[in-house]
């Protein structure tokens, strides 16, 4: 293998002629080394039975690659013309567990090998005479052509290992050696004794800036002070989680969470997954053998094992261990001294493939005072993986990331043995759901400090993700955002009054609550709807709002909205938000000088209950500002209820009438109705378009 090739590539420090002629050569080696990953396979029959129940037949995998080349760059303009349009729809989509992955068989009649193989063939001429072609002008980033053909690449290499993860749990039957596929060679020894290392407490600031390919993921700012804290010196042996095991830990209900005590009953799990027991002992399982097994390699293991082991070692240690999460890891990092150019410059690090196709002893590279803080196998952290201040997705692929944002993905970091490219780059940010295998395992760390959560999934209610896109998103023909026109027009109304405290009444997402709070000392939001408060209370401590909006059918977009970019930096501790009845609120939602109630009038099931009292919570000489587009619906609001929108004796009844009514024994209309228009999104091609009618009553009494 041309092991120097499998290091990613170094943008805009060659000339544009150098520069294209190693894409070229970055993009051929790492198909030979992916179909080389195949040629393990013994039949064909291998390629068409699940190693994984849960996933797709290798068959899938080894089209799959190709197959995303071809789609993004007939998405990115850079070609017109379609390969195979059958095989570029059935091997699109199927990696994760998704929801739209459908990995029933019985729905597909896969091509034989030979059909994907030639179509793997035709895929790289067409790279390559792209690559030939294709004007090559510096610098190569994010907006340019040439990231997605090396966007390509590394998403082949991405595949490399978790299709290597996938035959090495197939059965023996359908394997076979492989030159070019053998286990790391070195006299087997004891494992060491694991100890910890202190580790210093640190600031850490996480985001990518190396000129170097990256995932949307790897892009935007975070910073964190890490608390010292003391690490494994090594990563947990074979040996060291064999007292684990021993010990009863898969027996033992007590040390496993409730996600990996269901996972590990699912599974029937009663040890790691590549050991393999007999009569005369343990071995484990490589990539297509059974060797004897290596008691100094790391134990390779899911999140959920890993766990459990650190609840074990808790108790055995009568201390806090855990894994590190990923600034602590980072942490480690910085500890150890370590960069990427060294590691991919060297051979000071199991990874890249440079110590054949397996993990070695866990006391062979050193980094500092500890080992393997980088490459041998994966270190599952304790955090799900999270968007960066300032993530926006790549629109080439807006679901590369995004959909991992929910909780259930956690964090590996530090490469593996088979780790290339830009998996191997100390700023890579790759997940899995927590009862995956990968080539993982893990470091132990010993701290009193809490796990903190910042995950932050994007909100897919549609719903709510309608009402957050007509609060903080983009404008659509021409109308002006809706709850900032009104805070505008209520601004205006309020000049030469006091502008004390305020309250938005039905306030939704509580755009305007926070459009208020830049003239307000104080906005109290209140809504009905538990969902809507807690969108508007994320936003409030977070700073950030993210939601999926329908584009059309089960297709999404993803948006996230700062209060910076709003403006609005400031506001959040000026607002307040709370779940309320706007017939019934509390008694001590009181004295405000401005009260809006947006479009919430003709949603009440007693409006004329609501109009009769609210001028109790407005001081005297304060503003009530009522919108509504009168849009009466009997699903609301009892017709009975209804304060206009009527005949009453022959005569037409209108809302505005019934205002003038309800509110004339304390109010005054202090302005002329004005019609603000709003426009609502529900998918890129249909919007509702909608007049609100706004009015001003001045409290007299």
């Amino acid at each position: 293998m041309h092991q120097l090739l499998n290091r990613t590539i170094q943008l805009n420090q060659a000339s544009p002629e150098v520069l294209g002629e190693q894409i070229r050569a970055y993009f051929h080696q790492t198909a030979d080394l992916y179909e080389s990953l195949f040629d393990l396979l013994a039949s064909d029959e291998a390629y068409y039975t699940k190693s994984i129940s849960l996933r797709h037949p290798l068959i899938f995998y080894f089209g799959h690659t190709n197959t995303f080349f071809i789609n993004k760059l007939i998405l990115s303009g850079l070609i017109t013309k379609r390969v195979n349009p059958k095989f570029e729809s059935m091997f699109a989509v199927g990696v994760d567990e998704m929801g739209w992955d459908d990995v029933n068989s019985q729905n597909y009649d896969w091509p034989k090998v030979d059909e994907v193989k030639a179509y793997r063939a035709e895929v790289r001429q067409v790279v390559d005479q792209l690559i030939s072609e294709l004007p090559l002008n510096l610098p190569i980033d994010w907006k340019s052509p040439w990231w997605v053909i090396l966007m390509g690449i590394e998403h082949e290499r991405i595949h490399l290992e978790t299709s290597a993860v996938l035959i090495r749990q197939h059965a023996l039957k359908y394997v076979k050696a492989s030159p070019n596929w053998k286990p790391c060679i070195v006299e087997q020894s004891p494992a060491p004794i694991n100890s910890f290392v202190e580790i210093a407490a640190r600031d850490i600031k996480l985001g990518k800036q190396d000129d170097t390919y990256g995932w949307d993921n790897e892009y935007g700012t975070f910073e964190k002070h890490c608390s010292a804290f003391k690490a494994a010196k090594y990563l947990t042996s074979n040996a060291e989680f064999l007292a684990f095991v021993k010990a009863g830990g898969y027996t033992n209900d007590a040390y496993w969470l409730e996600e990996g005590l269901s996972w590990k009953k699912y599974a029937n799990a009663m040890h790691p997954t590549f050991w393999v027991q007999q009569n005369d002992g343990w071995r484990l399982r490589v990539m297509a053998e059974e060797i004897a097994m290596p008691w100094s390699w790391p134990a390779e293991v899911n999140y959920h094992e890993a766990k459990a082991f650190c609840q074990w070692k808790s108790e055995q240690l009568g201390t806090s261990i855990r894994m590190p999460t990923e600034a602590e890891w980072y942490s480690i990092y910085e500890e150890a001294g370590l960069s990427d150019a060294p590691v991919s410059s060297s051979h000071q690090a199991n990874l890249y493939l440079d110590h054949g196709a397996s993990s070695c002893p866990v006391d062979q590279f050193a980094h500092g005072a500890l080992f393997d803080v980088v490459g041998n196998v994966w270190q599952w952290t304790e955090t799900p993986i999270f968007p960066l201040d300032g993530f926006r997705v790549h629109p080439i692929y807006d679901d590369f990331t995004t959909p991992t944002y929910d909780g259930r993905h956690n964090l590996i970091k530090g490469g593996s043995w088979i780790a290339t490219g830009n998996e191997a780059l100390k700023s890579a940010r790759y997940a899995f759901r927590r009862h995956f295998f990968q080539h993982a395992g893990f470091r132990y760390i010993m701290t009193d400090t809490p796990i903190e959560d910042h995950s932050s999934h994007y909100e897919d209610d549609k719903q709510l993700s309608e009402y957050a896109e007509f609060h903080y998103g983009d404008q659509y023909y021409g109308v002006p955002n809706f709850p900032k026109a009104l805070s505008d027009l209520a601004i205006e109304v309020m000049q030469g009054r006091p502008m004390t405290t305020a309250l938005d009444l039905g306030c939704a997402t509580g755009r305007a609550t926070f459009e208020l709070a830049k003239h307000f000392n104080h906005v109290t939001g209140i809504d009905f709807s538990a969902r809507f408060i807690g969108l508007a209370l994320k936003l409030s401590q977070q700073g950030v709002l993210r939601y999926a909006m329908a584009t059309e059918g089960d297709l999404v977009s993803y948006q996230e909205r700062t209060l910076a970019e709003l403006g609005l930096e400031g506001t959040a501790s000026k607002v307040e938000f709370w779940q309320g009845d706007a017939c019934n609120l509390k008694p001590n939602f009181t004295g405000y000088d401005l009260i809006l109630a947006a479009n919430l009038i003709d949603r009440l099931y007693s409006p004329s209950h609501f109009l009769n009292a609210i001028h109790e919570r407005l001081n005297i000489g304060g503003i009530l500002m009522i919108t509504s587009p009168y849009t009466w619906l009997e699903e609301h609001t009892p017709r009975e209820e209804w304060i206009g929108g009527f005949k009453r004796d022959g005569e037409n009844v209108t809302t505005l009438d019934g205002l003038k009514e309800l509110l004339g024994k304390h109010f005054k209309l202090v302005k002329a109705p004005i019609k603000v228009p709003f426009v609502i999104r529900e998918t890129q091609h249909k919007f509702q378009h909608t007049l609100s009618e706004v009015t001003f009553w001045e409290r007299t009494r």
